[in-house]
């Protein structure tokens, strides 16, 4: 079977993010020894970084774990806003919350957008931090009572929103609330900045440690996988996107995952500035970027709940359309998707992770606004480990009682989805390799990253990158054929990778079972 041409001559043969492109991250050796601290933090996303940060300013004697590889999950795919306009949603946090917690939750951002300013002045950040305007729009004129609603929401709360009826843009809307005074950077570079610092303050960081479990018995102890060695510690903050432990939380019933697509073009047109979200779906967002000393324009959107949808790549197809007829486009140098996690009532879950475990605290279900959010995780962590009062911790406490039935009740209804969680059918726990029975294949992590792993008869691994090598989608185990099979263009290749079918003509990335 001959190859097919490319579907669109563009985009990208692989998805990566203009920021992981564009940053030299330092490495750091796998925990290869027990150790003890004051406290021990898996995950290096922004949340856990700052939270870092913070600790070992104080003097904290802090441990950084991270499954693979530092500021390599999703603050490394986001689009990277900082602004207290999270799209659609003060309207909805009033009537859940009332007007003092809603008003919490904007303020809340706001002191997380001027911390983020705030640092990067002090250190002297060179982290492309630019201020711009926010806005939300709707274009169908038969939804803008919803806008106006979320402007009456604006007026209630006090926040300094502008109705506008025309973008600075050429995309055409119905109506729009403008929030002045919001900003953009390159989280990478801002990050790698106070990795650097936590590290000066004494702070330990290791890569390619999974962490298995927390064991309570006695002084607080992590312990890892491989070799399982063990942290010591009287504080663990779980910053893993998804919560790597439970402990009778139930957050697998009060998380889902959503899907989302980016894409950085080079435009034809002169963008005005601003940064767009739309309020009609699909979803579509816009922000300047910068690359190589050019102007791009970062498009986005084209969300859906993970493991929905199998074939990916029509989502970017979307995006090159509608950026291409917006703006024109010479070129797209970057594609990359990302995965976020949301919460039942769109707050994040940011606290100690049950009221019954002190010690064990959790940041999660940032709902596509991690820049704001886990800048502020950071900061409430730092206070509750220190000791500080802080005013916003009841409202993100992941104990919080709701008093709208329809979330009670949306709780218990979703408790069902645990299995499907367990086992990784939704992409946000996978099987784990040692789980592998004789002549079965499945998705894996292995340090830190998807893997495809078969085990043979013989009880021999085979493990490959399960990326498809024709345009970069996610192949999924075929049991009956004991293939890896691609749903965006229909590519096979055998367990150890070998090419069956096409397009693709290269086989999968094979990899050391042993690393």
């Amino acid at each position: 079977m001959q190859p097919s041409e490319p579907i669109s001559n563009e985009l990208p043969q692989y998805p990566e993010s203009l920021w992981r492109a564009t940053t030299d991250l330092p490495s750091f050796p796998r925990l290869a020894e027990d150790i003890k601290v004051d406290v021990a933090i898996v995950g290096a996303g922004i949340a856990g970084i700052t939270t870092g940060y913070l600790l070992a300013r104080e003097g904290l004697k802090v441990a950084l774990v991270e499954a693979g590889k530092v500021l390599n999950g999703t603050t490394a795919h986001t689009t990277a806003k900082i602004t207290a306009q999270h799209g659609m949603l003060y309207d909805e946090l009033l009537s859940h919350f009332g007007q003092e917690r809603a008003s919490m939750y904007y303020h809340a951002n706001r002191d997380a957008l001027q911390f983020i300013r705030d640092t990067a002045s002090k250190l002297n950040i060179d982290c492309g931090l630019h201020e711009e305007d926010a806005y939300v729009y709707m274009e169908k004129d038969k939804d803008l009572n919803k806008l106006e609603k979320e402007f009456e929401a604006y007026e209630k709360l006090g926040i300094p929103g502008e109705w506008v009826n025309k973008l600075p843009i050429p995309q055409f809307a119905s109506g729009a609330i403008k929030l002045p005074g919001q900003a953009r950077f390159h989280p990478l570079h801002y990050l790698r900045r106070l990795l650097e610092e936590f590290v000066k303050a004494g702070g330990q960081v290791y890569e390619n440690t999974t962490v298995h479990k927390v064991d309570k018995e006695g002084p607080l102890t992590v312990v890892t996988y491989r070799g399982s060695h063990k942290i010591q510690c009287s504080h663990v903050v779980a910053a893993t996107h998804f919560p790597f432990l439970d402990e009778g939380g139930f957050y697998f019933a009060r998380l889902h995952a959503d899907r989302s697509y980016a894409l950085a073009i080079k435009p034809e047109t002169a963008f005005a500035g601003g940064m767009y979200i739309s309020a009609d779906k699909p979803t579509r967002s816009l922000r300047a970027a910068s690359w190589n000393g050019e102007e791009v324009v970062i498009v986005g959107g084209e969300g859906h709940k993970t493991g929905q949808h199998m074939c990916t790549f029509s989502y970017y197809e979307a995006l090159e359309a509608y950026g291409g007829k917006l703006l024109g486009s010479k070129g797209i140098p970057f594609r990359w998707s990302t995965q976020d996690l949301v919460t039942i009532d769109k707050v994040p879950y940011i606290g100690q992770i049950t009221s019954k475990d002190e010690g064990i605290y959790v940041a999660t279900g940032f709902n596509k606004w991690g820049m704001t959010s886990g800048t502020l995780a950071g900061r409430m962590l730092s206070d509750q480990i220190i000791g500080r009062d802080n005013p916003y911790s009841e409202l993100y406490t992941p104990s919080r009682f709701l008093a709208d039935p329809s979330i009670i009740n949306l709780v218990k209804e979703n408790a069902d989805v645990a299995g499907e969680l367990i086992s990784g059918k939704v992409g946000l726990v996978h099987t784990r390799i040692e789980d592998l029975n004789p002549d079965e294949g499945a998705v894996v992590r292995h340090n830190g990253k998807k893997a495809g792993a078969y085990k043979d008869p013989e009880g021999n691994l085979h493990l490959v990158d399960n990326t498809c090598t024709h345009m970069g989608c996610e192949t999924e185990w075929n049991a009956a054929e004991r293939t890896w099979d691609c749903p965006c263009h229909g590519s096979r290749f055998s367990y150890d990778g070998v090419v069956f079918e096409g397009p693709a003509i290269k086989p999968l990335e094979k990899l050391d079972a042993h690393e």
